[in-house]
């Protein structure tokens, strides 16, 4: 059935909801990056993440379905739903792949390229927690949003360095096509986290 009055609170609440989904997929990933013996037990919790974030989507989906009149253009919940969800995909991609690989060793750039993607979705949950006011807190929704643009782009320089100095210092070839995809997947996770925060920039230009 259409609900014709606007629930407003239950979809700022599931946007909540699922960005703090993605903030812990973050330091899931920040943990095993800093000690990979916690691989197995990183894999497991990034499972059991993902899981909550699919269930989560599918809410905000099927609330958007049933609301005939909603807080934001439908398009934007559409959008923000999927790319909150798809951030988590992200995450547990790389946790896959380093439980694939058989990573046993700590890599200082991993390291530091997981730091920065959980700062990222911490300004990502901070942003998402305010959408329920924009008008009132777009400075702030806005703050957060540059926040994340300069941590992407501190990222991308490191991504960078990171990759030259495993081709110059790693003997093994083996290691170098390993870390490389590993390397280039963090990367990817933080172009996604830009992506998010664009959306939320664009969401409160709009609706402020």
């Amino acid at each position: 059935m259409f609900s014709l009055k606007p629930k407003e609170d239950e979809f700022f609440k599931l946007f909540v909801e699922s960005s703090q989904l993605l903030r812990e997929g973050a330091l899931t990933l920040k943990r095993v990056t800093e000690d990979p013996t916690q691989l197995s037990e990183s894999m497991r919790q990034i499972y059991e993440l993902e899981h909550q974030a699919d269930e989560v989507n599918d809410a905000i989906l099927d609330r958007l379905n049933q609301t005939f009149i909603t807080p934001l253009d439908r398009e934007d919940i559409y959008a923000l739903a999927n790319m909150l969800d798809s951030g988590v995909d992200f995450i547990h991609g790389i946790i896959e792949r380093m439980t694939l690989y058989g990573v046993t060793t700590h890599k200082a750039g991993a390291e530091e390229l997981g730091r920065l993607l959980a700062e990222c979705t911490e300004e990502i949950a901070s942003a998402c927690a305010l959408l329920g006011n924009i008008k009132k807190n777009q400075e702030k929704i806005l703050s957060y949003v540059r926040m994340i643009s300069v941590l992407e782009s501190e990222g991308d320089r490191f991504y960078r360095q990171e990759v030259a100095r495993l081709f110059e210092c790693t003997p093994d070839p083996i290691e170098v096509i390993k870390w490389k995809d590993i390397l280039e997947y963090l990367e990817n996770a933080l172009d996604h986290s830009e992506a998010i925060a664009d959306l939320l920039r664009g969401m409160a230009m709009k609706y402020a």
